[in-house]
C-alpha cells in the first residue's frame, strides 16, 4: 500500500512563517515576520481594507490571545468571498502560522477555537427549485 503525498500549506521559509487559511470561498495566504504589529492585506493597511472594526478585531484576535500583537508584522494575500469570509480566513491563517512559529501556542489557540477550519459552504441550486431548497409555491387547484 502506497502512502499518499500530502500537500502542506504550513511551513517556515527564510525570514517568515507561512500558512493558508480558508473560509467559504475565501483563501488567505499569510506571512508572519518579526516586527512591530503592522498588518497589511493585499498591500493595503488592514483597517482600510476591511473598513470594519469588528472584522479587524477578528483578524487580530489570535495575536492578542497569545500576546504577539506588537511583536510580529503580517502580510496577507486574500482572494474570493466577501469581507467577512476573508477576515475569518485570515484569522485561521494567522493562527496556523503562529502554531508553526511556536508549537507551545497550539494548546491555547486550539482551546479558543482558532485552529478549527469552518467547512460550511454555499449549497448548490437544484433543478426544479428556485434556490438550494426553496421550492415554487404549491397550488392545490
Amino acid at each position: 500500500m502506497t502512502e499518499a503525498v500530502k500537500k502542506t500549506s504550513i511551513k517556515k521559509t527564510g525570514n517568515y512563517y507561512y500558512a493558508v487559511g480558508r473560509r467559504k470561498t475565501a483563501v488567505a495566504t499569510v506571512r508572519l515576520f518579526k516586527g512591530n504589529g503592522k498588518i497589511t492585506i493585499n498591500d493595503i493597511d488592514a483597517e482600510i481594507y476591511l473598513n470594519n472594526k469588528t472584522l479587524v478585531h477578528a483578524v487580530k484576535s489570535p495575536l492578542v490571545l497569545v500576546g504577539k500583537a506588537a511583536s510580529v508584522d503580517i502580510s496577507v494575500k486574500v482572494k474570493g468571498g466577501g469581507k467577512k469570509g476573508q477576515a475569518q480566513a485570515i484569522s485561521l491563517g494567522i493562527a496556523r502560522a503562529l502554531n508553526v512559529m511556536s508549537g507551545d501556542l497550539r494548546v491555547s489557540l486550539k482551546k479558543a477555537g482558532y485552529l478549527t477550519r469552518d467547512p460550511r459552504k454555499k449549497e448548490r441550486k437544484k433543478y426544479g427549485l428556485k434556490k438550494a431548497r426553496k421550492a415554487p409555491q404549491f397550488s392545490k387547484r
